[in-house]
């Protein structure tokens, strides 16, 4: 078998951490080239500049798309990713493109994959959430032609959405095998790299739901006065830029000068989870209150409408789910050492080998591009 060059698509420094230890992997292996496209948040001052995180791990082929236009409007960014992208990919003719999740880059690989004919793999497809994530999750699904999921409730969902079975794989989410390893950096220096004061303290991400902007500015504010009120320390990081970012970000910068909180654009993954597993409680809408929380048994307060349907609580008994209101929030704060118990949902560490074993498994390269939605009737 020839070399297969395999483009790994990056926008965020979350899908980052999930697919950095596959990169590595192919990286690795002989008969495979790996190539890294960095897009998106990685190229915006305001969130960190994350694409030097990237370079930093010294990939052979790695392309970081500067230039590119990033606005508040998704829709024209999309536009932006996809032209950039559909001219890196034809001057490379990779084998395959790996996508992750639901942001804009993503669906922007998945549809220059599947409008060029190239093999397109979806990492943790058939989630759910409560925003336009949604949406554009599904849509990479219809798009591509290989699906590696985080458990079998994500794989019934594809199912549901017309996917073959034989094309869908639950591996687990790749970033349990970098939570589970013995590469994590000690608390000790990781509060010294961001000159965190605290011995004790709690992690707040919020980020805006695209559908909520008449309210989103009343939710921060209740959620700011109240996570003031408690006294606590917090380590807090930006939201990511979707619509909406503005209102949050603007009473975030309230908390600057404020000795109970430490504001941070973004924090290397490997960083953060040292973070998360030595924190008291996560509290906010990020998906690592739901995901990866649980793995360190840290509990986790889900304020608001982003994560809704991701998770049942009788399973994941690390999560409280509130309103952002203050008498629940405070309550829930109130009751978090009932909600020390880890799960191993997501997966048991070992997903960059199922990853690895599935393509460069032979047969996987002579999958049929041209997808067929499978009816209940044929199931």
């Amino acid at each position: 078998m020839k070399t297969k060059k395999i483009l790994f698509i990056t926008g965020t420094r979350a899908d980052y951490g999930k697919i950095k230890t596959l990169i590595q992997s192919v990286e690795a292996a002989a008969g495979l080239e790996a190539f890294v496209y960095v897009s998106g948040m990685h190229l915006i001052a305001l969130y960190g500049n994350t694409y030097k995180e990237v370079l930093k791990d010294h990939y052979k082929n790695i392309y970081v798309a500067f230039g590119q236009q990033y606005t508040n409007n998704m829709s024209r960014n999309l536009g932006n990713v996809l032209m950039n992208m559909s001219s890196y990919a034809e001057s490379i003719h990779p084998d395959m493109i790996v996508v992750h999740g639901d942001r804009t880059d993503a669906l922007a690989g998945a549809i220059v994959g599947a409008l060029n004919n190239i093999i397109v793999a979806h990492i943790e497809g058939g989630e759910i959430t409560g925003t336009i994530d949604d949406s554009i999750r599904h849509a990479i699904t219809k798009f591509a032609h290989l699906h590696m999921v985080s458990n079998k409730e994500a794989a019934a969902r594809l199912v549901q959405l017309g996917e073959d079975e034989k094309n869908i794989y639950v591996i687990g989410s790749p970033d349990i095998d970098v939570m589970k390893s013995d590469r994590l950096p000690r608390i000790e220096f990781v509060k010294d790299y961001y000159e965190i004061p605290f011995q004790r303290y709690a992690v707040f991400a919020f980020h805006p739901v695209t559908t909520e902007q008449d309210t989103i500015g009343r939710q921060i504010r209740e959620i700011a006065d109240t996570l003031e009120e408690t006294g606590k320390d917090y380590v807090v990081i930006y939201p990511n830029n979707d619509l909406g970012t503005e209102i949050i970000l603007d009473e975030i910068k309230k908390w600057k000068g404020n000795d109970h909180f430490r504001i941070y654009p973004s924090i290397r993954f490997e960083y953060f989870l040292t973070l998360l597993k030595h924190s008291d409680f996560i509290a906010g809408n990020s998906s690592a209150g739901i995901r990866e929380s649980g793995i360190y048994g840290i509990p986790a307060i889900d304020i608001g409408t982003r994560q809704n349907g991701r998770y049942h609580i009788e399973i994941l008994k690390n999560i409280q789910h509130v309103e952002p209101k203050r008498n629940e929030i405070l309550q829930a704060i109130k009751r978090i050492d009932e909600y020390r118990i880890k799960n191993d949902v997501f997966g048991n560490g070992n997903s960059t080998g199922q990853f690895m074993e599935i393509i460069q498994n032979k047969e996987i390269w002579n999958l049929p591009l041209q997808k067929i939605f499978v009816d209940y009737n044929d199931l």
